[in-house]
């Protein structure tokens, strides 16, 4: 990201997201990569997470639930 960019916060809804701290990025929880807000498609309501992709939010489920399709609360 260039120089001066800032992270932002933000609160992760079903089909949208609310930015509680203005920024122009958040970072994927798998990769620790920075993704900017217009390019956001990925995350978790539940954990609050982003991803940078669809495999990455693959990953995470995977690391959580053991490689198990079932989501558990």
């Amino acid at each position: 990201m260039p120089f001066g960019r800032k992270e932002a916060k933000v609160r992760f809804l079903d089909a949208d997201f609310d930015v509680i701290e203005k920024g122009d990025f958040v970072r994927c929880a798998v990769t620790g990569k920075p993704i900017p807000l217009e390019e956001l498609r990925y995350w978790s309501v539940k954990r609050q997470e982003a991803y940078i992709d669809a495999a990455a939010a693959l990953k995470r489920h995977q690391q959580l639930h053991g490689g198990s399709d079932r989501e558990e609360d």
